[in-house]
Parts: structure tokens; sequence; C-alpha cells
């Protein structure tokens, strides 16, 4: 059998992203959990053909590979900043490019980013909405950071990163993975 694979997905067009930085972590951290190898990208590593493509073919061969890995994961964690209320433009042109089928059943959990605490709920009004279209299998716990929640671009929060612990003891058990509390931090 493969090894299981997790695949990061951040809605950012910006580096250094604490976006990035966070689903890195929750990644990394599911990874180290489910004995599973994992990947993390940025809208941005799409790179020059994907803002002005229409389908899939559109794409060049590297982000045609990234498409790939994303529909190929044994497990999804998907992250945006909040831009004026919801997810980023680029964010959604992605998941618009995929065929409805794709995710069906994907297990998906959900984080975000912003300034402050009133964009809290954009993972429940705009990403769970998103990912209940293509028939995912979204974590009951999704997790949002503000900016409080960051020092130096690194995750701090001690509420948040129970959270981000709890939505992947929740996707472990979802995808059939050992769940080897203790070997992540």
């Amino acid at each position: 059998m493969s090894k299981k694979l997790v695949v990061g997905l951040s809605g950012n067009l910006t580096r250094p992203s604490k976006t990035n930085a966070f689903v890195s972590h929750i990644a990394c951290e599911l990874a180290s959990r489910a004995g599973a190898a994992s990947s993390v990208f940025d809208i941005e590593d799409l790179g020059p053909s994907f803002p002005p493509a229409r389908q899939l073919a559109d794409l060049d061969p590297a982000a045609r590979a990234i498409v790939e890995l994303v529909l190929g994961a044994d497990v999804l964690v998907v992250g945006s900043p909040t831009f004026k209320g919801s997810y980023t433009g680029l964010f959604k042109h992605f998941f618009d490019l995929l065929d409805p089928s794709s995710l069906r059943g994907k297990p998906i959990i959900l984080a975000a980013t912003g300034g402050g605490e009133r964009h809290s709920l954009i993972v429940e009004h705009q990403l769970r909405p998103l990912f209940g279209f293509f028939e995912a299998q979204t974590m009951p716990t999704a997790i949002y950071a503000s900016d409080k929640d960051f020092a130096n671009g690194v995750l701090v929060s001690e509420a948040v990163l129970a959270r981000a612990r709890q939505a992947v003891a929740e996707a472990c058990r979802v995808a059939g993975a050992p769940n080897r509390v203790g070997l992540a931090a």
C-alpha cells in the first residue's frame, strides 16, 4: 500500500504568508500523526498560466501537476486569507476549474485567517458551502486564526492550536489513518 498523502492549499497571493504558515502547520501535524507524506502549495505556485485558465487543459504542466496532487490527496487542508468577508478570488478560481465530482467524499480540513475576529465565520459561511457543493467531507471542526494568534508569522494561540489538533484527529479517523498522538507538537 502506498503512503497516504496530505495536501495543503493556501489561497494566499503573497509571501511570507500567515495563511500558508497556518495551512502548513495543520498539514504537517496531520501527516505526522497519520504517518503520511505532505505537500503544501500557495495559489501563487500555480504560476502565470493559472489566472487566465478557463479549463484545466489551459494550465501549464507544473500547474497541472499541483492540481493532480490536490485531486490525488487522501486528505486536503485548505485555507484562505479573508478578503472582503470571503476567500480570495483566485482561490475560488482554482476550484472553479475542477469537475464538480472530483472532491466527492474527500476529507477536508477548513482553515482561514483574517485581521480580526469579525471574519471568523468565513469558514462556516464561505468555505463550508463551497466544499458542500463538491460533496466533500469537511471535518466538523474548522479553524480560524486572526492576526493576534500569530507572533512573527508563527501560530502561537493555544486555543487555535487545540482546534487544529481536534480537526487533525477527526481527519485521521475519517481517512482511516493511525492517529499517532504525541508525535506532533
